[in-house]
């Protein structure tokens, strides 16, 4: 079984390109935070992600550097060959999903990401917020 997921936030802007037949294609990298060193640096692992078609376009749409946000898919390896003809290995996520994460003044609406499409919230005409209730406000 082949699953990862990580939460952390973009590096930098995301990168939208088209293939040679047209299909997008966006690359973006997540800084995941580890724990805390015993010296009390905090460091991060970065890593590669790689969306495909729809799931391109909206990310390249609604994300920027520094948004935080949850992906999972695949870690899949790559083999290449530098310009000076050495033999490379990149290791990236492919066949990624997305999610929104972090606070609603960092998302400014209530959309979410799910399979590579976006959905709005539903909307319930009837329901009534009740606000907010303590415990002792319960009838059980």
């Amino acid at each position: 079984m082949n699953i990862i997921a990580i939460k952390g936030r973009l590096v930098k802007d995301p990168e939208l390109r088209l293939t040679q037949s047209g299909i997008s294609t966006c690359t973006i990298t997540v800084a995941v935070d580890r724990y805390y060193k015993k010296d009390g640096e905090q460091t991060a692992d970065f890593f590669d992600c790689v969306f495909w078609r729809q799931g391109a376009d909206f990310i390249s749409k609604y994300f920027t550097k520094g948004k935080e946000i949850i992906v999972h898919g695949e870690m899949q390896s790559r083999k290449y060959q530098d310009k000076e003809g050495n033999n490379r290995i990149v290791w990236e996520i492919q066949n990624c999903k997305a999610e929104f994460c972090g606070s609603k003044s960092e998302l400014g609406n209530n959309t979410h990401v799910v399979n590579k499409q976006q959905y709005s919230e539903p909307q319930f005409p009837d329901f009534q917020d009740i606000g907010d209730i303590t415990d002792g406000d319960l009838p059980f």
